[in-house]
């Protein structure tokens, strides 16, 4: 009797023990849960904090600030002919002008590719004309924020279209995205060789797997492509749309801090941080056969000894009205804002 006594009251401290060790061990993990998410999320914010522009105001084609979970809105993607960060806050050239319209309500986005030769007037310079990728070295030169400089010459382009925001990514951040996505796979249109910088690089037509390094020259190349500027400007929306999958795709997380590092180097944005689960909500949300690429005609014409592309102005009112018309912006008969609606008035090179 006395022994089933003394084993019963074993079994229960020996159980009490057990208790006190699980809490325990529970409230460790807990601890070094909270301490590596503290860590993680803190290195996160300050890599993507690092590259915040909150210095850019609303566009002069909207009568309030918009609202990304709700509103229409625009995203200016500017790729810029720099390596380094440093030489490029000295002068750069635009190398890529992509402009997307998205509307969330819809679920629609409307991407259009601006060739950076195309001949267009430079705000802030008296109704210069020259090629659009000298907007921003036009800015500095006039004193003039070089984004805001692109980014009012891209809004006269395209008929009073606003630019709510803007991504500027140069050649260093483009390609440390890439490799630490873990890559992107393509379909190559065709065969082709190109040197680019210090190497050369060679592309075979069909599927292929590409590092930074190889999807840079990808997505520049023109002159081997028979669709020119086309050509190009559909393989710079691949890789985007590519790369965009991989990063708001759960199999990225594990690569979330390579990622924010080349964010934090080599890239800047005027939207803030706080809305960066919002959008890629809305990316994900967005079905691809919504996801639409309007492409500009134009006509590459020698002027002066110097190669110029020409977009004509029914390409650009048609592009204008059908970004207004995702963004749920009035429009008049001849592409332009109808400036009774608060939008204000265009500029027309």
């Amino acid at each position: 009797m006395m022994e089933r006594v003394e084993h019963s009251r074993k079994k229960r401290v020996d159980h009490k023990k057990r208790k006190k060790w699980v809490l325990r061990i529970s409230l460790f993990s807990l601890v070094a849960i909270l301490i590596v998410g503290i860590y993680f999320v803190g290195t996160i914010w300050g890599a993507l904090t690092k590259g915040h522009d909150s210095d850019q105001e609303k566009s002069k084609f909207r009568t309030q600030e918009v609202d990304i979970n709700k509103d229409p809105f625009t995203v200016l993607f500017i790729g810029t002919d720099q390596f380094d960060t440093k030489a490029e806050a000295e002068t750069y050239r635009t190398d890529v002008l992509m402009v997307a319209a998205v509307n969330p309500q819809k679920k629609t986005i409307k991407l259009v590719n601006i060739p950076r030769d195309t001949y267009a007037e430079i705000a802030n310079t008296e109704g210069f004309k020259t090629k659009i990728n000298s907007a921003a070295y036009w800015g500095k030169q006039k004193g003039i924020n070089p984004i805001q400089n692109t980014r009012e010459t891209v809004e006269t382009l395209l008929y009073g279209v606003p630019i709510d925001y803007y991504v500027k990514i140069n050649f260093k951040g483009f390609i440390d995205i890439v490799n630490a996505v873990g890559g992107i796979d393509v379909n190559v249109p065709m065969t082709f060789r190109i040197s680019t910088f210090d190497r050369k690089v060679q592309f075979y037509k069909g599927p292929m797997h590409l590092s930074g390094e190889e999807a840079l020259p990808y997505v520049r190349m023109r002159k081997e492509d028979p669709q020119g500027d086309h050509g190009r400007n559909k393989r710079q929306q691949e890789v985007i749309n590519k790369i965009l999958d991989k990063i708001v795709s759960f199999n990225s997380i594990s690569n979330f801090s390579k990622i924010t590092d080349a964010v934090g180097n080599n890239l800047s944005y005027s939207i803030n941080p706080n809305e960066f689960l919002s959008l890629a909500t809305i990316y994900k949300n967005t079905p691809k056969n919504k996801i639409e690429t309007l492409t500009a005609k134009v006509e590459d014409k020698k002027v002066s000894g110097v190669w110029y592309s020409f977009m004509q102005e029914s390409e650009r009112k048609r592009i204008s009205t059908t970004l207004k018309e995702v963004l749920g912006l009035p429009t008049t008969d001849n592409g332009e804002v109808d400036s009774e609606n608060g939008s204000g008035e265009n500029g027309q090179p």
